[in-house]
């Protein structure tokens, strides 16, 4: 039996009674492929991998070793999030690595936006390589693999497998949620006990904002991008717009604009709003954000976020204007 083929007898999850079966039978499975051995798992904070590791710390609770890579490209409180949920209320044997300033140190004066793609992702390889060289008796890799990564592939997404690993640490792999959907991942998370926000979290690009912030990354403008971006997080979730709009962000170029403020000119940069529909990620609509939510947070943009003089809306579908800018 090809166990990379979802059954046709497979029901889909879409309550907790069958969520609760679908842990119970996974945390079974586990415990049988792991026996006393030890799991790591690259932990982003993001739906996929943040439900396995929830399953796996109720399979084999301490032999998971979960690693939180902080890149500095994360949106406000993400980092800490990781840090609240798994390691103080779950009681995660988790490491958490700070490289933001070996990041940025290498992303500075890079403008090509595929440059800076590799960049985060030969560099999130590295640190995780090293993190995973300091640990012993590793005999098992988890991922956060989910079936649309299988169909598309045929085989698993080269950007879901931690590569360049030592070859020493010849890894098997440990991929409990790979016959599920996204939405029924979401209806497991929910059953393990996730926070809400964590298992609705949007899509977020690997390289996080570093592909949100245009041009050549600063620190600057990578913090006024992270405050607008959680202004705008805020008021859709204030106004029921969050689980309707299936990716929201900020996106700020490297261009500033003449502005007043306090009956003075200054120079700010704009903060450009997305906000797209879409089922598979190849073609979306634009969300129609209502005229008095878009002035709330304008409003609120320009006047708490240091150095944003302008907000603006981005009204182009896919095609002809990819979701992300960069």
């Amino acid at each position: 039996m090809d166990t990379n083929k979802r059954p046709d007898s497979m029901e889909r999850i879409t309550t907790a009674e069958l969520a609760s079966a679908f842990i119970d039978e996974q945390v079974k499975a586990v415990r049988e492929q792991v026996g006393d051995k030890k799991v790591l798992l690259a932990l982003s904070g993001g739906v996929d991998s943040s439900v396995v590791a929830a399953l796996l710390i109720k399979a084999i609770g301490k032999q998971l070793v979960c690693v939180h890579v902080n890149h500095g490209l994360m949106r406000k409180g993400e980092s800490e999030e990781v840090i609240e949920v798994f390691r103080n209320q779950l009681d995660a044997n988790l490491i958490y690595v700070d490289a933001t300033d070996r990041f940025l140190s290498l992303l500075e004066n890079v403008e090509a936006p595929e440059t800076k793609r590799k960049i985060i992702g030969g560099e999130f390889i590295k640190v995780f390589d090293e993190e995973a060289s300091k640990l012993e008796g590793i005999s098992f890799l988890a991922q956060g693999t989910i079936y649309p990564d299988i169909l598309e592939s045929d085989g698993v997404k080269a950007h879901h497998n931690v590569g360049g690993l030592p070859e020493d640490m010849a890894m098997e792999l440990v991929e409990p949620v790979k016959l599920l959907y996204k939405d029924e991942v979401r209806v497991v998370g929910e059953a393990l006990g996730l926070p809400h926000a964590m298992v609705y979290r949007q899509p977020f690009p690997g390289p996080g904002l570093g592909v949100r912030c245009l041009g050549a990354i600063t620190r600057d403008r990578l913090h006024a991008l992270r405050e607008a971006d959680a202004i705008l997080r805020e008021e859709f979730d204030n106004c029921g717009l969050a689980e309707k709009v299936w990716q929201y962000f900020i996106a700020v170029p490297d261009m500033k604009s003449v502005g007043v403020k306090d009956s003075k000119r200054y120079e700010g940069w704009p903060a450009i709003i997305r906000a797209v529909n879409t089922t598979d990620a190849m073609t979306a609509t634009i969300e129609e954000i209502p005229y008095d939510v878009l002035h709330k947070i304008t409003d609120r943009i320009t006047h708490e976020v240091d150095g944003i003089n302008r907000v603006l809306f981005d009204l182009t579908p896919k095609p002809i204007g990819t979701i992300e800018w960069e």
